[in-house]
């Protein structure tokens, strides 16, 4: 059993994860799944504080920020097409859009690279009838995060327990490409302007989709105080299925051993008018000291 030193001033939010993999490679349930086997446990909670621009990207191995900021800023947008993330540059969509995953989705009439309602279309546009991602959907379905924003701007408003977004929509789930892993956020503002969110993840990929999002929904708490007058506050992040996938181990193995850095700090540069106008030259990223990367493949 690998134990690791607590002094004053490591960074045990960090420990949170590594103490989360170490609980699932030491004691996990061993499952053969969908997509492989796996070792896992069920219910977990962290927290990060976000206070004075923290941002918990974790530093015990690389993250591609960059990357994760660019995926939010779609989700922001609605768009459900792969190719505009690949024209960025971005490919962590790739497998769950080919033409294979899509016909064994059931999806054989979908144009490749097509994902369906997933998360952004339902942030912005829950319900609406799902033709293609390039239909353009501007005032239909539900727009959740524009309410969670007019809600937050709101001096009286933004003190309502009922600032929820969801990407889980039974209704229209065998149309994505792939059922949403992160599905409900809860957004809550105390002390009159420090703003904090919750999420909830069904299924957790811990190797590589947890730093994510981690990091994303981060992200999106200091970009969201940052467009309403408010203060980031702090992240809790709640986690049903928490898994490895055996792929996976060695590279996990390594990582717990590796002591963490304090985290880095984010800031937004300017305010812009609407929430869609944000780009990634917006968000400034400081004093990021990590360790190198591990390479983990995706398992779609």
């Amino acid at each position: 059993m690998l134990t690791r030193e607590n002094p004053l001033n490591e960074n045990k939010e960090e420990n949170q994860y590594l103490d989360l993999i170490q609980q699932i490679l030491e004691h996990g349930t061993t499952e053969v799944g969908r997509n492989g086997t796996t070792k896992s446990i069920f219910g977990n909670c962290m927290r990060f504080s976000l206070q004075d621009g923290k941002i918990p990207i974790l530093t015990t191995k690389k993250l591609a920020w960059k990357t994760c900021v660019k995926e939010l800023l779609w989700f922001i947008s609605g768009n459900t097409s792969n190719r505009v993330l690949n024209a960025q540059g971005v490919h962590i969509w790739d497998a769950n859009s080919t033409r294979n995953f899509l016909d064994d989705r059931g999806l054989t009439e979908r144009e490749e690279g097509d994902l369906g309602p997933i998360y952004g279309f339902q942030w912005r546009h829950f319900n609406a009838a799902y033709r293609d991602c390039d239909t353009d959907y501007s005032g239909h379905g539900i727009d959740q995060l524009q309410y969670i924003i007019d809600q937050l701007k709101d001096p009286v408003k933004r003190n309502s327990r009922r600032l929820i977004m969801t990407a889980w929509n039974p209704c229209q789930l065998d149309e994505m490409a792939l059922p949403p892993c992160h599905i409900l956020c809860q957004f809550n503002v105390h002390g009159g302007n420090k703003l904090s969110c919750a999420l909830y993840q069904r299924s957790n990929d811990e190797a590589l989709g947890t730093s994510f999002n981690i990091a994303s929904y981060s992200f999106l708490t200091h970009l969201l105080a940052k467009h309403c007058g408010l203060q980031a506050h702090e992240f809790v992040y709640f986690k049903g299925n928490c898994h490895i996938y055996e792929e996976h181990i060695d590279g996990l193995r390594e990582q717990i051993t590796r002591k963490p850095y304090p985290f880095p700090t984010v800031s937004i540069r300017q305010l812009r008018e609407n929430i869609n106008d944000y780009t990634l030259e917006d968000f400034e990223l400081q004093h990021y000291q990590h360790h190198e990367a591990i390479k983990f493949n995706m398992i779609a």
